[in-house]
């Protein structure tokens, strides 16, 4: 058995995961001892305007990894690109990625999904009018009753449509939305539909999932909920790759930080590492070298509240668009 298959079936031991990323070097683009994630040369313009820029960028299987940024970095953007939603500038000059050995550089967003990378959204993408089961059973893949040939011989899919609703039942159960499931998707809170949109993607049993800032508009009181299970599906051996602006959760809950910023790759490593780097800082705050983006003092200052007002303004214009 080789040390990287040894160190996967123990990721769920802090000091294992501490080990296995402790030979790793702290610099943008370091090699992993086992990738499941792999991009080159993903570049995305939008007019004169570079959004994305990252040369090289490697994701270890089966730890939870934030990508971090100031607002405009360019994070979201390059969850669109890696998932499919939108294609980099540089297709036809080199752009590459793959994920778990498999080549996806041309690859539409349902492949990615079923290929096990799925994602969810900053603005979650609950069908409102449906119910919350509803929603649960649309994450399930390969229904034998969505096949035009088959769906009118209800005896060919109804046995794994039941089987389907009990995975559904047990997820619902698990994220503490059970007693909801036969409420209407926009009837639930802004918490509740990001504790659904992380059970729905866990309906296709992914082998990594991507959040998309998973802490914003959520209340304190799903906060810890939310972190929790971010946790547990590391430990049942799930990748996680996510961004996220709240430095409380990053330090909390990340065995790898990346950082973006100016839609480029500046810094990698462990969060107190990261934290105290100078380009990091700058990035977040100008020439304040002397502060520490994971001080419990810092998140409480006049930095983090402009920095949570810029998520703010992002969220509405995108509603906006929408």
């Amino acid at each position: 058995m080789s040390e990287s298959t040894v160190a996967r079936s123990d990721l769920a031991d802090p000091a294992t995961r501490q080990a296995l990323m402790a030979g790793v070097d702290a610099t943008p683009g370091s090699a992993k001892p086992d990738s499941i994630l792999v991009v080159d040369n993903i570049v995305r313009q939008f007019g004169g305007i570079t959004a994305v820029d990252v040369s090289h960028l490697e994701v270890q299987r089966g730890i939870i990894t934030a990508l971090i940024g100031p607002n405009g970095a360019g994070k979201t953007t390059f969850f669109n690109l890696i998932t499919g939603f939108d294609k980099p500038s540089s297709a036809k000059t080199g752009a590459h990625w793959s994920f778990d050995g498999a080549t996806l550089d041309k690859t539409s967003a349902s492949s990615v999904a079923k290929a096990g990378m799925v994602r969810t959204f900053q603005l979650t993408k609950a069908l409102s009018r449906m119910t919350v089961m509803d929603n649960m059973m649309l994450g399930a893949q390969g229904q034998a009753g969505e096949n035009l040939l088959k769906c009118v011989f209800k005896p060919l899919w109804s046995g794994q449509e039941k089987a389907i609703e009990e995975k559904a039942k047990e997820l619902l159960q698990r994220f503490k939305l059970l007693e909801k499931k036969d409420d209407y998707a926009g009837s639930l809170s802004g918490g509740q539909r990001k504790l659904l949109e992380m059970a729905r993607a866990l309906m296709s049993d992914p082998k990594m999932i991507m959040l998309d800032e998973p802490m914003a508009g959520v209340n304190p009181a799903l906060t810890q909920s939310l972190l929790g299970h971010i946790q547990s599906l590391r430990d049942d051996g799930t990748t996680v790759l996510f961004v996220e602006h709240d430095m409380h959760v990053v330090r909390h809950i990340s065995d790898w930080v990346a950082v973006m910023a100016e839609g480029r790759l500046v810094a990698e490593g462990p969060a107190d590492t990261v934290m105290s780097d100078t380009a990091v800082i700058d990035a977040y705050l100008g020439a304040h070298h002397d502060t520490d983006l994971g001080d419990d003092a810092l998140l409480s200052d006049q930095a983090m509240v402009e920095i949570q007002q810029e998520v703010a303004a992002e969220q509405a214009e995108r509603e906006e668009e929408a």
